[in-house]
């Protein structure tokens, strides 16, 4: 009997000293993608596609990098995707290694924080109402058919020449989201045709089509267009417009703004800019309000910073 005990303890201790042996090291996973570089296109398609998950039916376009002059030691790389009328771009920074990927916004304090939007903003020839050369330029990027749109149409001309009669501007840019909204591109066509006849029309227009926004189709929209212009033949010449949306003689201008919307990466409406700061969505009028007045108070303190600094001066009613 004792032999059987200590036969039992031995292969106690046996098998204990079995469990508690350190195993063999299993071998090391490879790092993943270690050798492997964002600087190389097909890597860098694959890692955003699965960042994104986007699938074989969206398209990838990646540009090619670009030693960024905004963030010192990066590359710029551009990357474009595509899905039918639905589109995504923007620009990440790659390190000089090509191990690490930065999505950001890059901001220059010797610059205008918003100064890369406002370089892409082209605002001549635009329709507008304010005041000319006002401190605070409002750019906005409509769609006839939106109703988002429609709301902010409403504010802004309800609100913002009572309440700033001289400091603001607000220039109409077309971005008809032909997508999900199939007479947005051809109201916008008409509604630069109005605006070739006479500038002050096309702001008739604008508010007309908001107001009948809820009746419009594709169908009847040519019909309602010809009925507006007949009610202000005054203003406008029926037959003029009617020539010139039978040659859809202003769409290569849609055609542009909506390019230059493109660059500036709106992918949906209605998108502001206040002095360059982009607002996306519609921005209810005390939210607005609130932020024009900001502007206008920073640029008459950036005003008399530029009339008085830097210099000290002797009192006199004289000046050089």
């Amino acid at each position: 009997m004792q032999r059987l005990f200590w036969l039992a303890a031995c292969a106690a201790v046996l098998a204990g000293g079995q469990a508690s042996r350190p195993s063999a090291p299993s071998k090391p996973a490879a790092p993943f993608a270690a050798s492997k570089s964002a600087l190389d296109k097909a890597t860098l398609e694959a890692y955003v596609r699965h960042l994104y998950l986007w699938g074989p039916q969206v398209k990838v376009f990646i540009g090619q990098p670009q030693r960024s002059r905004r963030l010192p030691g990066f590359f710029e790389v551009s990357v474009q995707a595509w899905a039918g009328a639905a589109t995504h771009q923007e620009v990440l920074y790659v390190s000089s290694d090509g191990f690490k990927i930065l999505k950001a916004v890059v901001f220059d304090v010797r610059q205008h924080p918003f100064q890369d939007e406002i370089s892409k903003l082209k605002i001549g020839g635009d329709p507008s109402f304010g005041q000319p050369g006002a401190p605070v330029t409002v750019v906005l990027f409509s769609d006839f058919q939106c109703g988002f749109c429609r709301e902010e149409a409403l504010t802004l001309r309800k609100n913002l020449l009572t309440t700033f009669p001289n400091q603001v501007q607000v220039y109409f840019k077309d971005f008809p989201l032909e997508s999900i909204h199939p007479w947005a591109k051809m109201a916008a066509i008409a509604g630069r045709c109005i605006f070739r006849q006479r500038a002050s029309a096309f702001w008739e227009y604008h508010d007309w089509i908001y107001e009948h926004q809820s009746e419009i189709t594709p169908e009847n929209l040519r019909a309602k267009i010809m009925e507006f212009a007949r009610s202000r033949e005054t203003t406008i010449d029926a037959l003029q417009l009617r020539h010139c949306l039978d040659n859809r003689a202003t769409e290569a201008e849609v055609d542009r703004l909506l390019a230059e919307g493109k660059a500036l990466q709106i992918n949906s409406t209605p998108t502001l800019f206040v002095n360059g700061r982009r607002l996306v969505g519609h921005m209810p009028w005390d939210n607005l309000r609130q932020i024009i007045e900001y502007e206008i108070g920073y640029q008459k303190a950036a005003g008399n910073a530029e009339q008085h600094c830097c210099e000290v001066k002797i009192p006199t009613p004289l000046k050089d």
